[in-house]
């Protein structure tokens, strides 16, 4: 009796081990300026499927995620952050997306090395 109990709560406990292990913390910073970039930051990141935990620090730029390893990576959350009109690092807005966001949420955004390619193949001439 005693052998079929332990043998129980040893499968529980490595059930659960198991359960937990898929759980991953990062953080990466997010551009931005004010608790509604916040708000729509938290929302974009939450939308991921497998992301449990956002929390964005308006002060710091920095958002803290929890999520599960095994339904997504840090590069799908940064795209979907993105396309809510806020860069990342590793992904920028689009021009169409940052232009959508309210006035105060307009952040100095930072040259992309992409636009820049983009720009000397129109001009170039520099």
């Amino acid at each position: 009796m005693k052998t079929k109990v332990l043998s129980i709560v040893a499968l529980f406990m490595f059930g659960a081990i198991a359960v937990f292990a898929a759980n991953k913390t990062e953080s990466f910073k997010v551009y931005g300026n004010c608790e509604m970039c916040k708000a729509r930051i938290e929302k974009a990141a939450k939308s991921v499927d497998g992301v449990s935990v956002a929390d964005w620090n308006v002060e710091t730029k920095m958002i803290a995620l929890t999520f599960d390893d095994s339904k997504t990576d840090v590069h799908k959350v940064q795209e979907a952050i993105a396309k809510v009109g806020h860069d990342t690092d590793m992904h920028h807005a689009t021009d169409e997306a940052y232009n959508k966001v309210s006035g105060c949420c307009k952040y100095e955004r930072a040259k992309s090395e992409t636009k820049e390619v983009e720009k000397m193949k129109l001009d170039p001439i520099k």
